[in-house]
């Protein structure tokens, strides 16, 4: 026997799905405007005086505006078509493949639809198209979509308690990159050298700088290599390391805590990344990286790390000076030669535990700010669609 749900009393089916009974819905071509703007991307101009949207999250300036209102702007076409909004109230150009939605009737908040459009219209336009991506937006799928329409009252407290949370999101990341910023001050401070300090090859204060192992991607036999693409912040990402089979030759290429990962062989944008290894799981390093065995009686491995990640730039401009091409690379030679100055144990302890810190401190507000991202969506999950009422 099938057990028939009951629907929660004060609520209704729509073509939308389950919302409160004194909602309406309504296509938004019948709502507001929809046009496309009449410049191009080669438009924009430094410093211009008005917002310019084109078709990225980017925005650029333009010293014309061709529209002075409320409105929301997304990408007709471009990478991220379907995942581009934009929401103002004032002066602005656009596009031409940017769609302006505007004037709005008095039955909806332009803001109230910037929150419901922005969270749904992607997924109506993936179910519109038998392909993984969108190459293009047509106006009928912003003219047709069916959106709800709460009361103003209630679209007005919505938008309030998703704006104060959207501000606190907002607010974690403006202090974040003040911290990264301060980070990297600290770091051309502290590494600067100073009388006492004495510049060795890393060579020199190395046991090991060799290249990684050449294998076979197995996915059915599980002992992990790292690749250029599980290094992520100075980090090794688990979940996307390679396989290959263990053989006996792979026992030189063995990870032990404190070694470094380098990059040395990639784009241009991935040469001088570099990933610190302090794990208890069976690893070993492969193809594009270089392993760095720091000697602990002669230099802190902490220490090496910072400075090689501090020397990111310098590194990517010797190799631009060197190479011409997208596969660029850093030989063993060249980094074994590269000179360290280097203080006191002392020191370079202080060095990393004051870094270290920061790193905490940082990481500390990275998790505070995927909570707040999260609580964020469930709050537009159930909000927007009259799960949990404000009014």
């Amino acid at each position: 026997m099938v057990e028939v749900m009951k629907m929660k009393e004060g609520y209704r089916q729509t073509e939308i799905g389950i919302i409160p009974s004194d909602w309406e819905v309504d296509e938004i071509q019948n709502l507001m405007n929809i046009t496309t703007g009449a410049k191009n991307t080669q438009d924009k101009i430094q410093d211009g005086d008005y917002p310019f949207f084109v078709r990225s999250q980017t925005i650029e300036r333009i010293n014309s505006y061709s529209f002075d209102g409320e409105a929301v702007l997304t990408a007709g076409d471009g990478v991220k078509t379907g995942k581009v909004f934009h929401y103002i109230n004032g002066k602005f150009d656009f596009h031409q493949r940017v769609y302006k939605i505007s004037a709005f009737s008095e039955r909806l908040s332009g803001y109230f639809f910037y929150l419901y459009f922005s969270k749904n219209f992607y997924n109506r336009i993936m179910q519109m198209t038998a392909k993984s991506s969108v190459d293009s937006v047509r106006r009928e799928m912003i003219a047709k979509m069916l959106i709800p329409i709460p009361t103003k009252d209630e679209q007005t407290a919505i938008a309030t308690a998703l704006n104060d949370t959207h501000a606190l999101i907002t607010h974690l990341e403006k202090l974040i990159a003040k911290k990264r910023s301060i980070k990297q001050g600290a770091i051309q401070e502290l590494l600067k050298p100073k009388e006492g300090w004495v510049v060795k090859k890393l060579g020199e204060v190395s046991v090991k700088v060799s290249n990684g192992y050449v294998y076979k991607p197995n996915k059915s036999i599980g002992v992990a290599i790292t690749r250029i693409e599980t290094i992520s912040k100075g980090i090794i990402d688990f979940n996307r390391v390679g396989y290959a089979k263990k053989e006996s030759n792979l026992e030189q290429y063995k990870l032990e805590k404190g070694d470094i990962l380098f990059s040395h062989i990639n784009s241009i944008d991935h040469i001088g990344k570099v990933a610190y290894y302090n794990d208890e799981r069976e690893l070993y390093h492969g193809m594009n990286l270089l392993a760095i065995r720091a000697n602990k009686q002669k230099i802190d491995d902490n220490f090496l790390f910072i400075w090689l990640g501090s020397e990111f730039g310098r590194l990517k401009s010797k190799v631009l000076a060197k190479q011409a091409i997208n596969q660029a690379s850093i030989s063993t030679t060249d980094l074994k030669d590269m000179e360290i100055p280097i203080p006191t144990f002392k020191i370079q302890t202080h060095i990393a535990q004051t870094i270290s810190d920061m790193d905490a401190e940082i990481e500390a507000l990275e998790r505070k700010l995927e909570k707040y991202k999260m609580i964020k969506q469930g709050m537009m999950q159930n909000l927007l669609t009259g799960k949990i009422r404000l009014v």
